[in-house]
């Protein structure tokens, strides 16, 4: 007699091109799940715009869903518990998800449903719905793995499912009851619907310009995918998005170069992942363990709530902290400069910034985040150290001064001669303490001291066997090489 089995579905919010559901509808009725877990939304990095965008998805899906004839069981609480409360109450015997790259505590409930599925004979098959390739011993061919699997065809949708009938289903809770209260009013908003419209006008009109406009703040807004936070919960798959793009028409040479670089940055999307399933604890620990104890581990207070708020006095900064907060996004090279700029000007350790930034972005992937994190702040031992300037940043990706006075109107009468150095203003006086903090460091300054410290420590180390043992699991390579060079700085944008 056939079994009903579990679907059960974490990041992977879409019915299109999901092999764990396709392999479940094959098995008998199918209980299509999602467990909110309070637990996982008292996590440091969970956020309500997470939540927000997380509730969208859910409507999407549940509508997919019903057009195959399977409601979505949604409950609240354990994931054990729930697990085994319908194992108790409808004969489980199969459970059925993808993979998942999640955070540490992620990690753990995982191995916990590992554990009960043991216990209570209940066959778990965790199925892979990107390129990240569980228990790899190195990185060697990583690439050709990763092409390889994008190359397979898409799991064509289930046209039909047979439901269990009389699964009991939970009301969402407010966010309020999970303890997420954060606004962001300017948020991208959830769904596959949302998700394809994204996909169709990156490819179709706002994509051209991708290669040139992915580094200003203000262009990259429109000109990037905007497809990272559907990515992140699945609302498509990363084949999906790839087969999307080869199918899609170079127009021009300006249209091909875009394609181009944006296939890469998918790429790039998975390498990043594989980095935190290689080693989960580069969440919680630095990947060169020498780069302990380089910054202080309790934050200077004050420090970390002005680059929080967007209040540090270093006006091109303070204006991409104030749009990230409102908005949930920002383009790659200004994550990365707010990243630096705590890290190496602020001397702020990533432990305390990380987590902010992750409940910001609507887009939070942790496997891309932590990585990228400890990239951008010099403790990987690897990667190129890069101390950005952020008045030159400003001058540069903000050259009208646009993006800098739309999130920082108290600017209004400095000229534009000064808006990236409002201290060097005739009227600094009356603006710098009042209006407008003065700089919380002086940034020529700080930047010369982080220079000498961090690239200290590079030298020291350069060649010992923790920085090549980093580099065979972590670095990049097309081809099996002696690991002797770190991965290339990058522009992960989407």
């Amino acid at each position: 007699m056939e079994r009903p089995v579990i679907c059960w579905f974490k990041r992977d919010l879409r019915v299109c091109d999901h092999p764990a559901l396709a392999r479940a509808a094959a098995l008998g009725p199918v209980i299509a799940l999602y467990i909110i877990e309070p637990e996982a939304w008292a996590q440091p990095d969970a956020s309500g715009r997470h939540y927000a965008f997380l509730q969208e998805c859910l409507e999407g899906l549940r509508d997919e869903l019903a057009k195959i004839g399977l409601p979505l069981t949604l409950r609240v609480g354990d994931a054990v518990g729930t697990l085994e409360d319908l194992r108790r109450t409808h004969g489980i015997r199969h459970l059925i998800s993808h993979e998942e790259t999640g955070n540490g505590w992620s990690f753990e409930r995982d191995r916990r449903v590992g554990a009960w599925a043991k216990a209570q004979g209940v066959a778990w098959r965790e199925l892979a719905q990107c390129g990240v390739v569980r228990r790899l011993k190195g990185r060697d061919h990583w690439q050709a793995t990763w092409n390889a699997f994008i190359a397979v065809p898409l799991v064509a949708p289930v046209q039909a499912c047979r439901a269990v009938e009389g699964v009991a289903s939970d009301a969402p809770p407010k966010a309020a009851e999970l303890g997420v209260n954060d606004a962001c009013p300017m948020r991208q908003s959830g769904g596959r619907a949302r998700a394809l419209r994204a996909l169709d006008s990156f490819l179709t009109t706002r994509g051209r310009s991708y290669r040139r406009a992915m580094s200003s703040p203000l262009e990259g807004a429109r000109a990037c995918s905007r497809l990272s936070p559907h990515l992140a919960l699945g609302t498509m798959s990363i084949r999906e998005v790839v087969a999307a793009t080869k199918a899609s028409p170079a127009r021009d040479a300006q249209w091909a170069g875009a394609i181009r670089s944006f296939q890469a940055r998918l790429a790039w999307r998975d390498h990043f992942i594989q980095k935190l399933e290689d080693e989960p604890m580069i969440e919680h620990r630095c990947l060169h363990p020498a780069y302990e104890g380089l910054r202080p581990l309790i934050p200077d207070a004050a420090r970390l709530a002005a680059w929080d708020r967007g209040e540090t006095g270093l006006p091109f900064v303070d204006a991409c902290m104030r749009a990230l907060n409102a908005t949930g996004w920002l383009n790659f090279r200004m994550r990365a400069m707010l990243m630096a700029v705590a890290s190496y000007h602020l001397w702020l350790d990533w432990r305390s910034t990380g987590p902010i930034l992750a409940r910001r972005f609507t887009d939070y992937e942790p496997g891309i985040h932590w990585p990228q994190v400890q990239m951008q702040s010099g403790t990987t031992g690897i990667n190129t150290i890069r101390i950005y300037n952020p008045v030159k940043q400003g001058l540069d990706q903000d050259p009208s001064g646009t993006f800098t006075r739309r999130w920082l109107p108290e600017l209004a009468e400095v000229p534009d001669a000064h808006l990236q150095t409002p201290w060097t203003w005739e009227g600094a006086a009356r603006l710098l303490g009042h209006s407008y903090p003065a700089p919380v460091v002086d940034p020529v300054a700080a930047a010369r001291h982080a220079r000498e410290v961090v690239w200290g420590l590079r030298r020291a180390h350069k060649s010992d066997a923790e920085t090549a043992r980093i580099v065979t699991r972590h670095a990049s390579r097309k081809r099996p090489r002696k690991a002797k060079t770190a991965d290339p700085q990058l522009r992960f944008d989407f």
